[in-house]
């Protein structure tokens, strides 16, 4: 496999949200704003990298029987680091990201990836399979987020950018616009994705 597939895979060919259908709770909740996603993706891309390569160097030392448990060790430290880190230095995406910060641990994204993919390739092909997944998964929670800060705040990370005029429509930051936003881009998506690819 190449250092190069692997990496760009994740951005539109296996997109984690789009295509692959995975991570849904975050998606869906932490992209009312493009900082609120922006923090999640990066943070969720830190995690599924540095456990990547980890997973992908110990895979095989780790007994089958406690391979699952073994990786979720590996994740919760990346997650602890990162929850750490967000909470010293960014208390105010700290706190608007709250729980979805620790539920990192059990992102279906990363276990996936973990499973699938990091337990079974080299060291360089994992870490090129996490940085494109995290590529992909973090420019999902860009794109659902601005369209839903836009329609429904009249901003754009924080920054005005409809006239003064304009009135918000409010379903677009709940949750029904999220569910909303959601399906028409992953059908817009999947049908470029047929017709180009």
């Amino acid at each position: 496999m190449s250092f190069m597939k692997e990496l760009t895979k994740g951005i539109v060919k296996e997109n984690p949200i789009f295509v692959l259908v995975l991570g849904m709770c975050p998606t869906l909740a932490t992209t009312t704003s493009v900082n609120n996603a922006l923090g999640m993706g990066l943070a969720a891309t830190f995690v599924l990298v540095c456990s990547n390569i980890i997973i992908s160097m110990i895979r095989n030392i780790i007994p089958n029987k406690i391979r699952i448990p073994s990786y979720i060790i590996v994740i919760a430290a990346f997650v602890s680091i990162v929850d750490m880190v967000m909470a010293a230095y960014l208390p105010d995406l700290h706190k608007a990201l709250g729980l979805f910060i620790p539920l990192i641990v059990v992102n279906c994204i990363i276990m996936g990836r973990a499973e699938a993919f990091a337990s079974k390739n080299s060291v360089m092909d994992s870490m090129a399979d996490g940085i494109g997944m995290g590529i992909g998964f973090t420019l999902a929670l860009i794109l659902m987020s601005s369209i839903r800060e836009i329609l429904g705040s009249g901003t754009w990370a924080g920054m005005k950018v409809m006239p003064v005029t304009y009135d918000p429509m409010l379903v677009a930051i709940l949750t029904p616009g999220a569910f909303i936003t959601l399906g028409l881009l992953m059908a817009g998506i999947n049908m470029l994705k047929e017709k180009f690819l």
